[in-house]
């Protein structure tokens, strides 16, 4: 017995769903980093006479997930805003998967560039 069909409208929902929960968790994720931070500095009077930018740590994926893992507030926000990144790109890699799937040649090809070209973009700065 084959497994249920890949159609447009399943497809269409499972990226609905994909998107949709990304879109949760990324919020959830950063509104519990917020919340960290308010209840450990919110009382804390920023110097805006003064740029601060962000900490060295907190500028690469394994400094953020390192201090997420270690519930710092800022960490936290900034996975957040690490998992709205990825969303896209998991919705673009799942069209792949589901072109693939469904033998479509030409549509795998086509969205393995748009692939490709978000990676680079996001991994070069580009972006």
């Amino acid at each position: 017995m084959r497994g249920p069909a890949w159609t447009d409208q399943r497809v269409d929902e499972i990226i609905g769903t994909l998107l949709r929960v990304g879109v949760i968790v990324a919020a959830v994720v950063v509104l519990a980093g917020g919340a960290l931070f308010l209840m450990r500095h919110g009382s804390t009077i920023p110097d805006y006479r003064v740029f601060h930018g962000e900490p060295a740590y907190l500028r690469g994926v394994s400094g953020i997930l390192s201090a997420a893992r270690a519930l710092d507030g800022p960490g936290l926000i900034q996975l957040g805003l690490l998992v709205l990144l990825a969303t896209p790109l998991a919705r673009v890699a799942f069209s792949v998967l589901a072109f693939a799937l469904r033998r479509d040649r030409t549509y795998v090809v086509v969205t393995l560039i748009v692939l490709v070209v978000l990676l680079y973009s996001l991994g070069s700065g580009g972006g």
